[in-house]
């Protein structure tokens, strides 16, 4: 008779971003009260995080320093938050634009991250091929840049969490309308609860610079990768706009400006 075989332990293979404290799940990261992430509520009001990045915080400045270790030694593989303190993940709700120069990487793991919005950044992570921002539930929707990353196959999403997710059919934040000619926008320190975003320079599908009066915004849900995303457009223009694809299967099969559009069933069961 040979020995019960010891128990074997369950190895978080993303890293150990685990809160430290059991039972405080609010100790390393904020709880998210968009929406209800378990049953369907399709006619709830949901909007935008406000949150903007605090960049004196230890966290924010130990993520830059993260970032260019990495650009320096040519990494594949970029796991920050697990060289990060509990309370510098808590502190850290979107990602610098330097990720840009990441152009060696090809597996990025947020896994159990803070994080609110990913930047249009991410577009220019050329060899990407694999993305995990798993369990960070308060990520509801992506920039559409990240369609740019070609060799992108791969990708571990907490879907419930998503903007008009198949399970839950959430609605999407309504968009503001298109500035008119004489707008008073700042492009460089915008509003992220009515925008998305505190700056936008550059046109999602064209990459040009978007004038004032230009910035179009529409929603898309499209398969990159594993998962079918909530992405967001910045366009410069309409005609910008019409070049969209159409809609993933399954999901609004045309761009649109978000609210209480019409989604088909949610499939929750």
């Amino acid at each position: 008779m040979t020995d019960e075989a010891e128990p074997r332990p369950y190895v978080n293979r993303w890293g150990d971003t685990s809160d430290p404290a059991p039972g405080r799940r609010g100790f390393y990261r904020d709880i998210c009260s968009c929406f209800d992430q378990s049953r369907p509520h399709p006619r709830a009001r949901v909007g935008f995080h406000g949150e903007r990045q605090d960049t004196s915080t230890p966290g924010w400045q130990h993520l830059l320093d993260l970032v260019d270790e990495a650009v320096a030694d040519g990494r594949e593989e970029f796991r920050p938050l697990t060289e990060l303190s509990p309370e510098e993940r808590r502190q850290v709700i979107t990602l610098p634009p330097s990720i840009a120069r990441l152009t060696a990487v090809k597996h990025l793991v947020l896994y159990g991250s803070n994080l609110v919005r990913i930047p249009p950044e991410i577009g220019a992570m050329a060899n990407l091929e694999e993305f995990t921002p798993y369990t960070s539930y308060r990520l509801h929707w992506f920039p559409y840049e990240i369609t740019r990353c070609r060799k992108l196959t791969s990708s571990t999403v907490s879907t419930r969490a998503l903007f008009g997710n198949y399970k839950l059919r959430p609605p999407f934040p309504n968009l503001q309308p298109a500035p008119g000619p004489a707008a008073d926008l700042d492009l460089g320190n915008m509003d992220p609860q009515l925008w998305g975003a505190t700056a936008i320079h550059n046109c999602s599908v064209c990459d040009r610079l978007v004038e004032q009066d230009g910035l179009h915004q529409v929603w898309i849900s499209l398969r990159v990768a594993t998962d079918v995303l909530p992405l967001l457009v910045n366009a410069c223009s309409s005609a910008c706009v019409a070049t969209l694809p159409d809609g993933a299967r399954d999901y609004v099969p045309t761009p649109h400006r978000g609210g209480r559009v019409d989604q088909p069933a949610p499939d929750w069961n």
